[in-house]
């Protein structure tokens, strides 16, 4: 059975990609517009790995993190922040609010997948 990653992200263009991407290996994706959104498609699922933007309308991804780790359903799924943002000073924030690690846009294809399967298989 296919791992579903939740992919959240404001830029319609992105979420493609990483849905193309990650199909592409074999992953299950489900698309969230905003982490408002993404809390509301997370509930009720198994998700092996939440990929969100951090930059987003409505809520962003390190509050979106914080409403995940606070979910017993969500307190060990991996959380991997895919950004604009490489300041050590967002990094510090996304690990403080539980992100498992940290991906700087453009991301290459492949690197995304290498990173996917490095994380969960």
């Amino acid at each position: 059975m296919a791992k579903t990653i939740l992919a959240v992200d404001d830029s319609a263009s992105i979420r493609k990609m990483v849905h193309f991407t990650l199909t592409g290996a074999g992953y299950d994706v489900i698309e969230a517009v905003d982490g408002q959104d993404g809390l509301e498609r997370a509930k009720g699922r198994q998700i092996n790995l939440v990929l969100t933007d951090q930059n987003m309308p409505r809520m962003d991804g390190l509050t979106m993190i914080r409403s995940l780790r606070g979910m017993a359903e969500y307190r060990n799924v991996p959380i991997l922040v895919l950004t604009t943002e490489s300041s050590s000073e967002m990094k510090t924030k996304g690990r403080a609010a539980g992100a498992t690690g940290w991906l700087v846009k453009p991301f290459a294809p492949q690197g995304l997948v290498d990173i996917v399967k490095k994380v969960i298989g």
